[in-house]
């Protein structure tokens, strides 16, 4: 006998085998032990969840020679015939390929006759959203007022393209995009089951890289026990898939926490020198990351057993939540960046630097060369040498005059015509009955609410002029 795909050959076979769509079980199992079953249903949900797997168990429930149950037996003549795929009374529609009228009209036609040896004749039509509009408005009738023997399941990817006609004909069911711990699951149930050995670690890995697919994730593991001659281990999978060891994304954080822009740019130049992915090596970063931030708030949620814990556990104590709030959103935004930066290394390391550079309350300086110390000033050290503008009041009362100048703190720049402690000029158009602005002209005087007969002078620094000029009136 030929070799059967992994994800062909675990195809769940009845409701209780189906991993983590368990509110669809739910429902589908009460419709069928209540026999209140609806004449047509829309799967929804991305690839690989479980729409045909759902629609092919729900036609054995209902052609089952024990009568129509939610726990079809799976050993009789329809439950057999249906699982190998020559079930007459099930036909299966490939939207994407059929996407004409005339291929609908020719369906619906021989939806009015009883079935051929079943109970109940199920028409499944993937990846509906395909079909054209003169196929849908062709199926609208049918679909409304089937015959009795007639069961519709549909099943798409991208319901916002179905008409809300069709929509408002058919029950509609969101299948979930499965999370990495059911997806490593049913992994290793599958791993004992055939006899393979693996290691857990490796697990981890497939599970993530499955991104919610439990088909994705079953192929991976027929690609990763190829690749590694029978067995499934971790170095031997990061390999296959270009993924990045834990330890070079630990030793990068360590790195960051450090402050240490030497040891981090050098970890960046081993990883390229290995050709690791740099995306990849960006999303176990913000993996980390998020490990960190959940130490920080909710230590249980990290289970103990996960490799490299007592490190993160140790970077939590290290970064304030802050810095790691900053740094995953860097990571984050630096996988897009990635597209456009001139090359994968250049945007990779520029990420790591804006890490480096942009942490709450400034790093330490950084050392340039065998040269002198280089150091940006910091954020307090920029505030103690702005120039500082003073806010000049302003009434609306004629009878109370406004200052005429106010004292300048701070002097303005070598060959500046203001002097530290000169006055300053506190403006134009200070006048009771004419409207305040900027000493820059551009923008008007802001409105203190709810006090009407209150106006707040604008302080607020103009960036069209430097702010010795504004306070002087000069524009």
């Amino acid at each position: 006998m030929s070799y059967q795909a992994l994800a062909r050959k675990w195809r769940p076979k009845n409701f209780s085998e189906l991993a983590g769509q368990q509110h669809v079980v739910q429902a589908l199992t009460n419709a069928l032990t209540q026999n209140r079953l609806h004449h047509a249903y829309l799967l929804t949900g991305t690839r690989g969840v479980g729409k045909t797997t759902i629609a092919r168990i729900l036609a054995k429930s209902l052609n089952c020679e024990r009568g129509v149950t939610a726990a079809p037996c799976g050993v009789c003549a329809p439950c057999v015939a249906i699982d190998e795929g020559r079930f007459v009374d099930l036909i299966e529609l490939d939207a994407a390929s059929n996407t004409g009228i005339d291929n609908m009209r020719e369906i619906l036609d021989t939806a009015r006759y009883a079935p051929t040896v079943g109970r109940y004749k199920v028409y499944l039509i993937d990846e509906v959203h395909m079909l054209s509009r003169s196929a849908f408005n062709s199926m609208l009738k049918t679909l409304e007022e089937p015959p009795e023997h007639v069961k519709f399941v549909l099943a798409t990817t991208d319901p916002q393209k179905i008409p809300i006609t069709v929509l408002s004909r058919c029950l509609q069911f969101n299948l979930k995009q499965l999370p990495p711990p059911i997806v490593a699951r049913q992994l290793e149930h599958v791993l004992t089951q055939e006899g393979i050995g693996f290691e857990p670690g490796a697990i981890r890995v497939l599970a993530r890289a499955a991104q919610g697919s439990m088909r994705d994730g079953l192929s991976l593991l027929d690609q990763a026990i190829a690749y590694g001659s029978g067995g499934v281990e971790e170095a031997v999978v990061r390999q296959m898939l270009g993924a990045v060891e834990t330890d070079y994304v630990l030793r990068l954080l360590e790195a960051l926490a450090e402050s240490d822009g030497e040891r981090l740019f050098g970890e960046a130049r081993a990883m390229a020198e290995r050709n690791l992915a740099f995306d990849a090596a960006l999303q176990d970063l913000a993996v980390c990351l998020h490990d960190i931030a959940l130490l920080q708030t909710v230590p249980g949620a990290i289970p103990d057993d996960q490799p490299g814990r007592d490190r993160l556990v140790e970077l939590a104590r290290r970064l304030d939540p802050e810095t790691v709030q900053l740094d995953y959103q860097i990571a984050v935004q630096g996988r897009n960046d990635l597209s456009i930066a001139p090359d994968e290394f250049a945007g990779f390391s520029m990420t790591l630097l804006r890490m480096l550079a942009f942490a709450p309350g400034g790093r330490p300086a950084i050392a340039v060369g065998s040269g002198p110390v280089v150091a940006a000033a910091t954020t307090s050290a920029r505030a103690a040498t702005r120039p500082v503008t003073a806010a000049v009041p302003v009434a609306l009362d004629a009878s109370i005059a406004p200052p005429a100048a106010t004292t300048a703190t701070e002097a303005g720049p070598a060959g500046s015509p203001i002097a530290a402690g000169a006055p300053v000029a506190a403006g134009r158009g200070t006048g009771a009955g004419r409207r305040r602005a900027c000493a820059c002209r551009l923008t008007p005087v802001r409105r203190c609410s709810p006090a009407p007969r209150h106006r707040m002078p604008h302080s607020i620094p103009c960036r069209s002029s430097p702010p010795w000029r504004l306070a002087s009136g000069r524009a």
